[in-house]
């Protein structure tokens, strides 16, 4: 069950083509597919006494005393591994991602070694449930995960992020009972594939936050291979033949496109965790990231540069395996009241498109809320669809596809914007309903469009098919 697949991209305010914060992750799994839904969380649906599915850890009911905020979510719907509530935004516009599967090494594991999941402790399908409804600012969920795992423990290494209106915070797990996190500069950009991503760490600047006894457990421990200063990646986590091809490449291919001069190569272990681009960067851009293949490169499996080998050497962003992925987004020229958007893809990112979902709503479009078995009136399934069909022929369904997504970004920014303006001295009961009408409107006219794709692509598919005789062959 465990997504093992992510990638996260986290860009800061002032790197941000319109001054909002954005955490992005695309959440994959593996062979079998894993159905995704929307959720609205309201205060009532919080879980009063909770019990991992997994690991059956009980949470003490003082940890969810506080009285929680409604929230967005998204889960995975069959609820048979748990709630996996994936990534969202609560009503006072605070964000959440959980998680990033990462990386480890057997030094940290000889010292604080992961829990056997038999024996409890939490992770990445609790996280989201426990920690998102209950913060007041993107510190706070530093601070929130950071107490869970120490109290609690965890069996999987995992990275997760943060984001208000202002800061975004990225927060690593070490071992089982330790973390790292480190608040990213507003004019820059991370991009985080699986493996332990936090390279330079200052134990006594406030942009950066720790457990306790982490830098000395260093010391005792000699787990610190450098000969000066600290480096998380170095001494938590991995440089092996995996991340050259598994991890490393995602990096090094999306760090050239926010900045054609950053250079490299794709199995380079030291890539930055912190870096620039050339531009302010767009939704666009996020999207267009974590659709990548390795377009206009040998690397990418449907272009015509590279050999067999060489299109299946490394593991793009873009894959068959992702089944959600979401763009958090917190906006500073608008009311607060409609701030937090909840940008929204289900399927293969090659092959769909994103919804902005205001968040400030209790309830959420029906076509986005997946049914676990196939269902063709969910849009989960219809991309799953359009997907495996676009997959047997990429050049002539890509360019449909691109028609499809450019065509549907534009009418929802252009409803957006509208509702926008619209909302404007509504009453807190009257707003809702109106984001709500607004979301329904971008729902359908995704489902819509992408309904008309698969119509295209049948229709360009009709004569390409193998088994096929003309009188005229």
């Amino acid at each position: 069950m465990k997504q093992t697949e992510c990638t996260t991209i986290l860009v800061g305010k002032n790197a941000t083509i319109d001054g909002s914060t954005m955490i992005a992750r695309s959440e994959d799994g593996g062979r079998t597919i894993i159905p995704e839904g929307f959720k609205a969380v309201n205060p009532e649906d919080q879980p009063k006494h909770y019990e991992s599915v997994i690991s059956h850890q009980v949470i003490d009911d003082e940890d969810l005393a506080e009285t929680p905020l409604r929230y967005t979510s998204a889960p995975d719907v069959s609820g048979e591994n748990g709630i996996w509530g994936a990534a969202g935004i609560n009503s006072e516009n605070v964000a959440m991602t959980a998680t990033e599967t990462i990386t480890t090494n057997s030094r940290i594991q000889g010292v604080d070694p992961l829990l056997d999941p038999s024996e409890g402790g939490l992770g990445e399908e609790d996280f989201v449930t426990l920690t998102l409804p209950y913060l007041h600012s993107a510190k706070d969920g530093v601070k929130r995960v950071g107490y869970l795992l120490e109290k609690y423990g965890t069996y999987e290494m995992n990275g997760m992020a943060f984001s208000d209106k202002d800061e975004i915070w990225y927060l690593e797990t070490i071992g089982g009972h330790h973390w790292a996190a480190r608040r990213i500069p507003d004019d820059a950009y991370v991009i985080a594939p699986n493996r332990l991503n936090i390279d330079e760490f200052k134990f006594d600047d406030p942009d950066f936050a720790c457990s306790e006894d982490l830098k000395d457990l260093i010391e005792e421990y000699h787990l610190n291979p450098d000969r000066e200063g600290y480096n998380m990646r170095h001494i938590f986590g991995s440089s092996t033949i995996k991340d050259a091809h598994y991890n490393n490449p995602r990096a090094w291919y999306i760090h050239n496109y926010f900045d054609p001069d950053f250079g490299g190569k794709p199995s380079d272990q030291d890539q930055p965790f912190i870096c620039h681009a050339n531009r302010k960067i767009s939704i666009e851009d996020i999207k267009w990231a974590e659709s990548s293949h390795y377009q206009d490169t040998p690397y990418d499996a449907y272009g015509d540069q590279g050999t067999a080998e060489q299109k299946k050497t490394f593991r793009p962003i873009g894959i068959n395996r992702n089944f959600e992925t979401h763009i958090l987004q917190i906006r500073n020229d608008v009311p607060e009241e409609i701030a937090g958007v909840q940008w929204l893809a289900f399927g293969p990112n090659t092959f769909n498109s994103m919804v902005p979902f205001y968040t400030n709503v209790t309830d959420t479009p029906e076509c986005f809320q997946t049914t676990p078995k196939f269902n063709l009136n969910k849009i989960f399934w219809l991309n799953k669809l359009t997907a495996q069909l676009g997959d047997t022929n990429y050049r002539v369904y890509g360019e449909l596809e691109d028609a499809f997504e450019q065509k549907s970004l534009a009418q929802c920014h252009n409803i957006q914007h509208d509702t926008d303006k619209a909302v404007e001295g509504l009453s807190d009961k009257d707003l809702q309903a109106k984001l709500e009408e607004a979301n329904k409107k971008m729902a359908d006219t995704v489902y819509n469009n992408t309904v008309e794709l698969l119509g295209q692509m049948v229709d360009e598919g009709h004569g390409l098919m193998t088994l096929k005789y003309d009188l005229l062959d």
